[in-house]
This record gives C-alpha cells, sequence and structure tokens, in this order.
C-alpha cells in the first residue's frame, strides 16, 4: 500500500510537470517548493485559522495556483524562448528562495498533520487492514490524474491548450487569448503540485524542504515517461512508486535508488522515455 500511496504522488506531482512542460516548453525545478508550499500552506490553515482539512483541499490549490500566476507573469514568461537551461536555473533559484523563507521561519524539524476524522482508522480487507486516509490518498490522486488527461486529450480546451504552444498566431487568430491561457496552464500546474501538497501533509514529515528529495526522484519519472507525455506520467508514476515499494520490502537497500536505475536502462533503451515520441 505504501508503493501505492508513493506511486500516487509521483502521478500527480509528475503530471504537473508534465503539462508545464509539454504545453509551456519549461523544466519547472520550483515543483517541489509549490509541493511544499500546498503542504505548509495546509498546516497554516489548520494552526492559524481553524480550518479543516476539506477547506484545505479546496483553498490551499487555489493560493498556490495564484502565486502560479503571479510568478509566470512576472519571471517564466520572459524566458520561454530561451534555451531549456534559463528556466531550470531560474525555477531552481525560486525554489531556493521559497525554501530558504519558511525553513528561516519555521525550522526543518517538521510539523504535525493529522489526518482528518472521517477518514482515520482502517479497513479489513480479510487479506490486510487497508489504512482509509491511504486509500483516499490513491483515489483522489488518480481521480485528479485522469480527469487531467482526459480535458487535455480529448476536449476541445486541451486542443486549444495543445495548438497554442504549437502555433500560437494561428489560434490567436480564431480570438483566443494565447498568453492568458498559458499562464493558467502554469497555474495548473502549480495547483496539481499544492493538491498532491495536501494530500501528503497527513503522511509525511511536513516541513520547509520536504519537496527537495521528492522533485528529484518526480524529474526521473517524467523522463522515464517521456518528457511532456501526460498519460506516461501518471502509468509511470503508479508503476514506479509500486517498484519502489516493492523495493523496500525485498531489498531495501536498492529502494532509493531504483527509480534512477530505471531511468538510466530506459534512457540507453528509449531515450525519449516509455510513451514519448521519438524524433
Amino acid at each position: 500500500m505504501l508503493g501505492l500511496v508513493n506511486g500516487s504522488f509521483y502521478a500527480i506531482l509528475s503530471l504537473g510537470l508534465a503539462v508545464i512542460f509539454g504545453l509551456l516548453n519549461v523544466i519547472n525545478f520550483a515543483h517541489g517548493a509549490l509541493f511544499m508550499l500546498g503542504a505548509l500552506i495546509t498546516w497554516m490553515g489548520l494552526e492559524y485559522l481553524q480550518l479543516n482539512y476539506w477547506v484545505m483541499l479546496v483553498v490551499a490549490p487555489l493560493v498556490v495556483g495564484a502565486l502560479g500566476v503571479v510568478l509566470e507573469r512576472g519571471l517564466l514568461r520572459w524566458i520561454y524562448k530561451l534555451d531549456h537551461l534559463y528556466g531550470l536555473l531560474l525555477t531552481l533559484g525560486i525554489t531556493l528562495v521559497v525554501e530558504g523563507v519558511f525553513r528561516s521561519i519555521y525550522g526543518v524539524s517538521g510539523l504535525a498533520y493529522d489526518a482528518p476524522d472521517t477518514l482515520s482508522g482502517a479497513t479489513d480487507l480479510g487479506f490486510m487492514m487497508l489504512p482509509n486516509y491511504r486509500a483516499w490518498v490513491v483515489g483522489a490522486s488518480l481521480s485528479v490524474c485522469l480527469l487531467t488527461w482526459f480535458v487535455i486529450e480529448k476536449t476541445r480546451l486541451g486542443a486549444y491548450l495543445r495548438a497554442g504552444t504549437e502555433n500560437p498566431r494561428l489560434v490567436e487568430a480564431f480570438g483566443i487569448n494565447v498568453p492568458v491561457m498559458v499562464t493558467l496552464t502554469y497555474a495548473f500546474g502549480a495547483a496539481l503540485a499544492a493538491f498532491a501538497g495536501v494530500l501528503a501533509a497527513p503522511v509525511v514529515q511536513l516541513s520547509p524542504l520536504m519537496g527537495q528529495n521528492l522533485i528529484i526522484v518526480v524529474f526521473a519519472v517524467v523522463v522515464i515517461g517521456g518528457m511532456g507525455s501526460i498519460l506516461g506520467a501518471i502509468i509511470t508514476g503508479m508503476m514506479l512508486g509500486v517498484v519502489e515499494g516493492f523495493a523496500r520490502v525485498f531489498y531495501p537497500e536498492i529502494s532509493s535508488t531504483v527509480v534512477f536505475v530505471i531511468m538510466i536502462v530506459v534512457l540507453l533503451l528509449r531515450p525519449a522515455g516509455l510513451f514519448g515520441k521519438e524524433k
């Protein structure tokens, strides 16, 4: 079950990265910081405003999505036509600033956030005890991931998004405001990271540095699935979470590196990734 939970986080975070890279062509290294902000804003809502988990499940992604609008309009829009390296360095700098600010306020020892009472306890399935909150995390993550895939790949809005990144002038000729669409796309990717942060708050150590190690694994997931592949991000994220979970049970020594070993093998055999398009 731990593998499925980790896979859920990998899937939804790599989905956000894939959306931003696939539609905006930006390697968003700030995704881990946005994930952390979602969890930390959730804790702040409970601690300072006495808001419950279900309220913060909506509020935190909206707040981080609004921050995404500010970041895209104020910083990222200036580097779209530059090399990918500039986007990576810029978002890395944003990450260091955000983590540094919150680390100076809350430290790195970790903050406690309990799961909601309605999802406490576990369900006896006969062959195992299934923690209710972990089941909720898997179900909610998969639902959001599949809904996002459907919107981008199967609806007119998704067609506009894809066309806007490939030929913005043609799309603007149909009366669509492409810059606004691009901004909202980045905001949505940021909101996805924050949503994952809210889900993670009760099951991981909540601290300003919680996104650091996770984002490295998520980047590996995106590379394995194929940069920009929405479906690849979802399937690969869940699959690698399960593989990592089995590794922790049967061979713990390799559990922290198994994802990167798989990434190396995939890049050697298929550089575009499992679901990426060969050029």
